[in-house]
């Protein structure tokens, strides 16, 4: 079986892959990162959103081969070593941008690039953003809502739902 080597959340990792090994897969089993989840096999609710060089990217759509020495980020690098959360992540606990927190991995990655690309979007922007996510649980408001509250807006006149 080939090897792949990757610098995941700042270590290098490896490990023997078949050719069909997703890197959601990959992440998942080999390297026990859990954080990233599989919600439905056919790349439409976002739950398994990881950065690839910069990029958000599903994981269930990219063969872990294709990450081949790329720079991967998952949810668990999101919060300080310590425990601390980000802001995005410490926004969506504030603002109740969560329920059952299957999606909420997902949702945090997606809501990172788009502020990383749009510093201060709009709430439409933050809804066209998200098209790719989907939550069971919330419906949404309180998730655009914890986006828009990380960015630095005052969120303060946005109801409660």
């Amino acid at each position: 079986m080939p090897q792949v080597k990757m610098t995941v959340n700042g270590k290098s990792a490896s490990g023997q892959i078949e050719g069909r090994t997703l890197l959601v897969e990959f992440l998942r089993e080999t390297l026990g990162l859990t954080g990233t989840h599989v919600g439905c096999d056919t790349s439409q609710c976002g739950a398994c959103v990881v950065h690839v060089d910069g990029r958000a990217v599903k994981a269930c759509t990219m063969f872990a081969a294709e990450a081949e020495g790329a720079e991967v980020l998952t949810i668990e690098s999101m919060a300080a070593p310590d425990g601390t959360l980000n802001t995005i992540q410490q926004a969506f606990q504030d603002h109740h941008g969560l329920q059952c927190g299957f999606c909420t991995p997902g949702m945090v990655m997606s809501a990172a690039a788009l502020l990383k690309d749009n510093p201060k979007p709009t709430e439409a922007e933050v809804r066209d953003y998200l098209e790719g996510n989907i939550c069971r649980c919330t419906g949404y408001h309180n998730i655009v809502k914890a986006i828009l509250a990380a960015s630095g807006q005052d969120v303060s006149a946005i109801a409660a739902e």
